[in-house]
């Protein structure tokens, strides 16, 4: 039996304001110019890296969970996760459980590594660029690890939540050696507590000296001004406790007055990170397998376990 359906994953208590929140603990070596971020060593099983993308500091790697019955011949839905850090730190650990989860449920899940300015000295729009990059390489890829090109979920937490609704919303900051014929746009979203309004959250205010013209470069990567009529299916989870709840909700509104459909849930009196630990993790875990069988993308029902006593929910806001 998976941990994830025996155990609960031991995580840090985060922050509830964005500035500070650490998604994960910080990498070892911050502040060096180390590639790629740590990985599982040894791989779990039924797991294998590839790289997907050179970059001037190194290359990028990401991790691809396979159902059981696989076959590359397959044309199964696939989710791309990014994890959170505040572009800042943070490795492919984050997920682990939610993309071993999904491969029981005939998902191909992948875990991608993006640089981040702790390893690579970069700001937010080359990670931006990164999860372009994997959800496009997985589309290109698709004949290969057996995956329906249109069936792919772009998903993150936080910062990654940030990146992956970038992959879905924006235009901009697409990798100019990389084939453009090929999208880098997923077909669905599942969001958890992502930064979603960047001018909110005074970003460009905080941007780094030397490292680019931040007033300039955060509006052509914050979500909030790229809300429009054909956004892919969303689902947003979100503590009560977190201070960017009330971006999610006009995020929500506004994308639903256009026509698209968007979800928001959220968690009584949790702070940011909450969906790290259980029960939580599988609250949401189980609510992120409803839609995505609502799209089709899933069959049947839900098979992850909530731990502890009680029954925790989730309320649906929007």
């Amino acid at each position: 039996m998976h941990p994830l359906f025996a155990l609960a994953l031991p995580t840090l208590l985060l922050s509830v304001t964005f500035a500070a929140a650490q998604d994960q603990p910080k990498a070892k070596k911050a502040g060096t110019t180390q590639a790629t971020a740590a990985t599982d060593t040894p791989l779990p099983e039924g797991v294998k890296e590839f790289t997907y993308k050179q970059t001037s500091p190194g290359e990028l790697k990401l991790l691809v969970h396979y159902p059981p019955d696989w076959k590359a011949a397959d044309k199964r839905p696939a989710i791309v996760f990014f994890f959170g850090g505040g572009w800042k730190n943070g490795t492919t650990a984050q997920f682990l459980n939610q993309a071993t989860y999904l491969a029981t449920r005939e998902m191909v899940a992948v875990r991608a590594d993006y640089r981040v300015s702790s390893r690579q000295q970069t700001t937010p729009e080359s990670a931006v660029e990164d999860a372009k990059s994997a959800v496009r390489w997985v589309r290109a890829k698709a004949a290969e690890l057996g995956v329906d090109p249109q069936r792919i979920v772009a998903s993150g937490g936080s910062a990654g939540g940030h990146l992956a609704a970038c992959t879905g919303m924006i235009d901009d900051y697409e990798a100019k050696s990389e084939d453009a014929r090929i999208s880098s746009r997923p077909n669905a979203m599942v969001l958890f507590n992502p930064a979603l309004n960047l001018a909110a959250l005074e970003v460009a205010e905080k941007w780094p000296e030397g490292k680019g013209d931040g007033k300039v470069i955060v509006p052509r990567i914050d979500p909030a001004r790229f809300i429009k009529s054909g956004v892919v299916p969303t689902i947003v989870f979100f503590g009560t406790a977190d201070k960017m709840l009330d971006h999610a909700r006009t995020f929500a509104d506004k994308s639903k007055t256009l026509g698209n459909r968007c979800e928001v849930f959220t968690a009584a009196e949790q702070p940011h990170g909450f969906f790290n630990r259980a029960p939580w993790q599988e609250v949401t875990l189980r609510q992120a397998d409803v839609f995505l069988t609502s799209l089709g993308y899933l069959k049947g029902e839900p098979t992850v376990k909530i731990l502890g006593e009680g029954k925790p929910e989730l309320k649906r806001e929007k």
